[in-house]
């Protein structure tokens, strides 16, 4: 069955139940210790991102699977290592037709990062609580008794947002510090 595969570790994405990716690492990882498989399944990743939760001057850190329900196992793919992961609680299978895994091509593996080792930074994705077009409170600055103001634009760094506040009558843009404001609720 699996007789075309490569002698040398490549990267295949196996599925598993929901909630399950972190189990699955450990139980791979416990296996691969108590087998001695070290040489022919040699690293298992669930890659991560943080995730920056923006409002007004607060911001909170949290840490989000980039691939829900999948983990990254770098491995020599052969019957006994198909066998080894494939019957692994809550792996439901590997990405790729029928029962035949595909592994990641090196463009893919690079896209994601995953060759960077341990000590490689995650990527962060900033949620502000608020897009272009979404009215916010200003909390802060000489603008503040303006209270409200549309937003219609954000930096490319998510640090600095433009608004429009109605000022002597007429709608004018002004650049904020993005804790200078917070979305508001409906």
């Amino acid at each position: 069955m699996m007789d075309d595969y490569s002698l040398e570790p490549k990267w295949y994405v196996a599925h598993t139940y929901s909630g399950y990716e972190n189990k699955v690492k450990d139980n791979i990882l416990k296996i691969v210790e108590n087998r001695g498989l070290q040489e022919i399944i040699v690293d298992v990743r669930i890659p991560v991102e943080t995730v920056v939760e923006m409002n007004g001057a607060e911001k909170k850190e949290s840490e989000a699977k980039m691939f829900p329900s999948y983990v990254l196992v770098k491995m020599v793919m052969n019957d006994d290592t198909w066998h080894v992961i494939r019957n692994i609680r809550g792996v439901t299978g590997f990405v790729g037709p029928g029962s035949k895994p595909v592994a990641l091509t090196d463009a893919e593996v690079a896209q994601l990062g995953i060759e960077l080792g341990d000590d490689a930074q995650t990527p962060v994705t900033v949620n502000l609580g608020f897009a272009v077009g979404d009215t916010v409170a200003i909390t802060s600055g000489f603008l503040t008794d303006i209270k409200t103001a549309k937003v219609s634009a954000i930096s490319d760094d998510k640090k600095r947002v433009t608004v429009l506040a109605v000022m002597f009558g007429m709608e004018t843009p002004i650049e904020l510090d993005i804790s200078d404001v917070k979305p508001l609720k409906d």
